[in-house]
This record gives C-alpha cells, sequence and structure tokens, in this order.
C-alpha cells in the first residue's frame, strides 16, 4: 500500500463510485498521471476488499486516460520488459471477484466495450524489470518550459522506488524519496530542455512502469 495516498485519490473514488456525474473544477483537478495514480490505489484498496465495483471503477479511470506505450530503454539495457497494470488486467480480476453475480458481470462487460470518449492521445509509458538495489538511468527525455512536467512510477508488489529528475546542468529538480513502489515527480520547467530520469530499486526485484505526460 502506497502511504503516501493523495486527497485526490478519495475523492476520485467517491466521484467515480457515487457520484458518477461529478464534475470537479478549479486548481484541485487531478492531472492524468495523479489519475492514473488513483486509479492504482482504487485497484489496490477494492482487490484487498473484495470490492467489485471500486475494481471497475479503477479500470474505467485508467482506460479514459488512454495511456500509449514508448520505447525508452534504461542505459546499459538491450531489452525493455516488464509488467503494467492495465484496464483490461483490473477488469479480468474484477471478473474472478464477481463470481456468478449477474449484475456484477454486466457491469463489467460495459465496462469492456465502453469506447475512450474525446481523448486522441494520453501519457506515454514504457515498461521494465529492475533488481534490488540496480538504479535506472534513461536517456535524456525533454518537456517544454512553462508547462507542467509529471513522472511516475508504478511498481509491482511492495518494493521500494525512488525516483530523481535532473536538469541538463546536472541539477536536481524532483525527486520521491519514500517508501513505496509508486513515486510521483511534478514541476514546471523554466525551459525547454532535456532532463535525465533515474529510478532507484531500494527492495526486492520488480517490474515497473515510468509514464510521463
Amino acid at each position: 500500500m502506497n502511504l503516501r495516498t493523495p486527497f485526490w485519490a478519495s475523492a476520485l473514488v467517491l466521484g467515480a463510485l457515487t457520484f458518477p456525474g461529478l464534475a470537479v473544477s478549479g486548481p484541485t483537478l487531478p492531472t492524468a498521471l495523479q489519475q492514473l495514480e488513483a486509479s492504482r490505489v482504487m485497484y489496490d484498496t477494492g482487490v484487498a476488499d473484495r470490492d467489485v465495483l471500486m475494481v471497475v471503477a479503477a479500470a474505467k479511470l485508467r482506460k479514459k486516460l488512454n495511456l500509449r506505450r514508448a520505447n525508452r530503454i534504461p542505459e546499459g539495457e538491450t531489452t525493455s520488459d516488464g509488467g503494467f497494470v492495465s484496464a483490461s488486467h483490473m477488469l479480468a480480476t474484477a471478473r474472478v471477484l464477481a463470481e456468478d453475480d449477474p449484475d456484477m458481470i454486466e457491469l463489467i462487460n460495459l465496462a469492456r466495450v465502453d469506447k475512450v470518449k474525446g481523448v486522441q492521445s494520453g501519457p506515454v509509458y514504457n515498461t521494465a524489470i529492475i533488481a534490488n538495489q540496480k538504479v535506472d538511468k534513461y536517456p535524456p527525455v525533454p518537456f517544454i518550459g512553462g508547462d507542467y512536467a509529471e513522472i511516475y512510477i508504478e511498481g509491482r508488489g511492495s518494493s521500494d522506488l525512488d525516483l530523481f529528475v535532473y536538469d541538463s546542468l546536472g541539477r536536481l529538480v524532483c525527486s520521491d524519496t519514500d517508501a513505496s513502489s509508486r513515486p510521483y515527480c511534478g514541476w514546471v520547467p523554466d525551459k525547454t530542455q532535456n532532463y535525465v530520469i533515474q529510478v532507484i530499486n531500494k527492495g526486492n526485484g520488480t517490474n515497473y512502469a515510468l509514464v510521463t505526460n
């Protein structure tokens, strides 16, 4: 469980499950990557509680974000492999939890065929495997000056993953070193430039996904 559960994660749970038409506005509106993290919080909670509705809500939120796969490979690696909890995987889990409940099965089937509306492209992600005490360093990634930049790491299990972001001069601009498998960084670049991303595994070997906006 991520000990750093954002306040908006609970709000999204309530909005998705209790008030489907709820409109969120103003400065508290979560970004796409924050919604991605919230969907994982919802999914983990739903699985732990065997709550089919919550797992389906998590899958619908993740599906709406319309993630695109990238081909980023950490330096020194010849292949990039790993796991990512997709919306379809979440719905498959919900189907197992639903057992023979016809109402829940119908809800899951509707979520499977639901089309993504109004989103041409979403965040970009790639997957990798990182061993215990290993550091993954990625080739420079460009971010636009003045626009809010985000990086989110989603690891399998309870491994402790740390995230560090450095600008083109090697200065640390953002980091997340809490004891979780889902670090997040958000900042506003002062100018358009390349940033270097480092992922450090302080726990067991794990699959993870790296997501950027």
